[in-house]
């Protein structure tokens, strides 16, 4: 099976290392492609972003190293494109999908009046006392609406970390992933995803961060998603060199335990295939 990772994040936005460094990490791991994947520029926070008038650069960069390394890996130059970006995500050889925070409705659209899932157990917090008085399952509910939109919104072909509200789950126990309210919330989301045929993304980038002894999605939702005829693909979601292939064999084992025989891969000519585990 071909050795592929598309979720790679560079000095670009807020990865450690330049696009040349992950690239020569890559090739020394044994990948057959490596996919760069930006994040877009947002509204609700633009640190760690690629602002929007530096795309054409990053394009530049990731197209010199593609040409410069051709006869040792295919590099893939894509956008990880969130779902507030500022800017339609266009030329690009994929794009990942992705909610890391969403917009609570009747605020305005400060970074103030965000539901930060993605940064800090400090943030999830304050948003669920300033926003949902300590219900936690309605903010779950609220989440996972959002990313029941995440492929119309930026005409993705990969859903990035699809319950990554759970990221810091195994710290806080906030949320009751068993709970009927959660569980419809997510069902509901898959219910519209999976008609799409987008592929979802297993992604190790939190266990590599030491913040989850597992990938997302959970093992419950990858079930789902293999009986509703969902794909899958692996992803590192990394963000240093060291990073690019992070337990890569435990979620083939966890994909393989959920009912998954294959994993989508990529061609020599950059396109999207099904290839058996």
């Amino acid at each position: 099976m071909r050795k592929v990772n598309l979720h790679t994040h560079t000095i670009f936005c807020d990865g450690k290392n330049t696009p040349e460094e992950m690239v020569l990490s890559a090739i020394e791991k044994g990948f057959d492609v490596l996919g760069f994947s930006g994040h877009s520029f947002s509204c609700f926070d633009g640190s760690g972003c690629i602002p929007d008038k530096d795309i054409p650069k990053y394009k530049e960069e990731i197209n010199r190293l593609k040409e410069k390394y051709s006869d040792s890996i295919l590099i893939l130059c894509g956008l990880e494109q969130d779902y507030y970006a500022t800017q339609p995500a266009v030329g690009f050889d994929y794009i990942i999908g992705s909610v890391h925070a969403y917009h609570k409705d009747g605020y305005d659209m400060s970074p103030d009046s965000f539901v930060w899932v993605d940064y800090s157990t400090s943030h999830l917090q304050t948003a669920l006392d300033k926003f949902y008085n300590g219900d936690e399952m309605a903010l779950a509910e609220d989440y996972f609406e959002i990313v029941s939109h995440v492929v119309e919104q930026t005409k993705c072909n990969i859903i990035g970390h699809f319950d990554l509200v759970t990221k810091f789950n195994e710290q806080l126990k906030i949320f009751d992933e068993s709970h009927p309210r959660y569980i419809a919330a997510v069902d509901k989301s898959l219910g519209r995803l999976l008609k799409t045929g987008a592929i979802f993304e297993i992604n190790t980038g939190a266990m590599s961060k030491g913040l989850r002894t597992v990938p997302y999605p959970s093992a419950s939702i990858l079930k789902k998603i293999n009986q509703g005829g969902g794909k899958i693909i692996l992803s590192s979601d990394s963000h240093w060199t060291d990073s690019i292939d992070f337990a890569f064999e435990d979620a083939k084992k966890l994909a393989r335990s959920c009912g998954f025989t294959s994993l989508m891969t990529i061609d020599d000519n950059g396109k999207f295939i099904e290839e058996n585990m």
